[in-house]
Parts: C-alpha cells; sequence; structure tokens
C-alpha cells in the first residue's frame, strides 16, 4: 500500500509568500484527510481536493500555525458552493470545538460547529481508522495540549510529530516508521519544540527509514536545519517543501 502526503505548508508562526504554515493532505486507501489547518493552508489543499470531498480532518493542536483555518473551512462547507453530505469528522485537542464556536457563535446555543464538523477530541492513545488509513494519536510536550500521530496502512506507517518537545510518547509512536515528518522549530533546545538535533536523535531512537525535517523556525535555513540533523541521524534527512509529495 501507499501513502502520500503533499505538502501544503511548513511556515512558522506565520504564512510567508509562497508558504502557508503547517498542513498536509494525506492521502491513503480510501482516504484524504487534512492533518492540520494552519493559516493559508486551505487554500492549498484546493490544488489537489474539494474540501468537501476530505474524509476526515485531523489537528494537533490548536495553535493558529496550525488551526486557524479551520475557522475559514467552516464558512466555505456551509455558505458557498461546496456541499458536504455530512458533517466531516474532525479529530482534535480537547476543547477545539468550544474553541471554533466561541470563534462562530459567541454565546449562541447550541453551537454552531456541528453543522460542518463531527468534532472529536483526542485522547492518549487515541486511534480511528478513515477508509484504509489508521491514525493513532499520542499526547506530547508542547505548551498546550498536543498530539502526534501514526498513519498507518497496511505495512506502511509515517510519524507526524506536530509541536512538541523531545519525548519517549513521540519516539514510540514513530519507531520503525518508514518516513517521521518532525518539526525543528526550535533554533536552542526548550521545553516546545525540537532542534533540528533533536529531531534526528528521535529519528535514530525510533529507527525510523527517513527524516523529513518541517515547521524550520524563522532563526534557522533550511539548509542549516538538515545538516544539523544529518549530523546526529545518519539515514536520509531532507527538508519539506511546500508543493512537494512525500510518497511512502
Amino acid at each position: 500500500m501507499t501513502i502520500r502526503l503533499d505538502v501544503l505548508g511548513t511556515a512558522t508562526p506565520y504564512p510567508r509568500p509562497g508558504n502557508a504554515c503547517s498542513g498536509y493532505l494525506v492521502t491513503g486507501p480510501g482516504a484524504r484527510i487534512w492533518l492540520d489547518a494552519g493559516t493559508g493552508t486551505l487554500a492549498e489543499l484546493q490544488r489537489y481536493v474539494r474540501p468537501d470531498e476530505l474524509d476526515a480532518i485531523w489537528v494537533s493542536h490548536a495553535h493558529a500555525d496550525h488551526a486557524a483555518d479551520l475557522l475559514t473551512a467552516y464558512y466555505a462547507l456551509r455558505f458557498a458552493d461546496l456541499r458536504p453530505a455530512a458533517p466531516i469528522p474532525l479529530y482534535g485537542p480537547p476543547g477545539l470545538g468550544d474553541r471554533l464556536a466561541r470563534f462562530l457563535g459567541g454565546d449562541a446555543a447550541p453551537s454552531p460547529v456541528h453543522r460542518a464538523f463531527a468534532v472529536h477530541e483526542l485522547y492518549d492513545g487515541h486511534r480511528v481508522e478513515v477508509g484504509g488509513v489508521t491514525l493513532t494519536a499520542r499526547a506530547v510536550e508542547h505548551d498546550v495540549p498536543a498530539f502526534a500521530v501514526r498513519i498507518a496502512a497496511g505495512d506502511v506507517a509515517v510519524a507526524y510529530s506536530g509541536d512538541t518537545a523531545p519525548c519517549a510518547a513521540l519516539t514510540d509512536l514513530a519507531a520503525g516508521c518508514d518516513l517521521l515528518l518532525c518539526e525543528a522549530d526550535g533554533a536552542r533546545p526548550d521545553e516546545a519544540h525540537h532542534t533540528p538535533e533533536d529531531a534526528g536523535a528521535t529519528a535514530t531512537t525510533a529507527a525510523v527509514g527517513r527524516l523529513v525535517l518541517t515547521h524550520v523556525g524563522p532563526f534557522l535555513t533550511g539548509t542549516d536545519a538538515v545538516e544539523r540533523a544529518a549530523a546526529v541521524f545518519r539515514g536520509p534527512v531532507t527538508l519539506a517543501t511546500p508543493g512537494e509529495a512525500l510518497v511512502v
């Protein structure tokens, strides 16, 4: 089987010309999944699929550079030319639905969110089947509730870190994966992000086949990040590029 990730954007903490914030389209057997919905990714998503044709949306955490385009997607699904057959399953951290509701409806009850999204709150160990793709979540260490995900189809597996400091949960989740898509937002060690060296160490400990860096912070260049990670991880190391297709 094959898993494909189309890179919609990798920028942090705000979109840049030609690069939206964090977002990917995951395509696998019977599944099209919008993975993180950072600022600007809705427009890029439509290069590949109409939003009303999505099978699910999966959001790692509620920071705007990973989730802000959910608001725009709500209006697209509800008040434009799109005609979803049913609310789209939305998997995200606890409280994400309430946060969207406050933006969309204030104190209105019932919340309008359910008209576009069927919200499911993630928890450590959460597992869901979308078509022939299995999504397994682990709680990771960030400054808000955050989750990494293992995406598996048959004997193929990809792990995505979301935003997190190095932690055992991510290493366990990524163990043996064909590809680890790992953020490298930190130029120096901190309690919320990976440095490039951290990403290399996580990839090494997890014994993944390939490391792809993403969400590289504004104080690093992509070239520097790859070189720093490659000094730690001896397998292939590349940089995620908007418009690129990562195929496993």
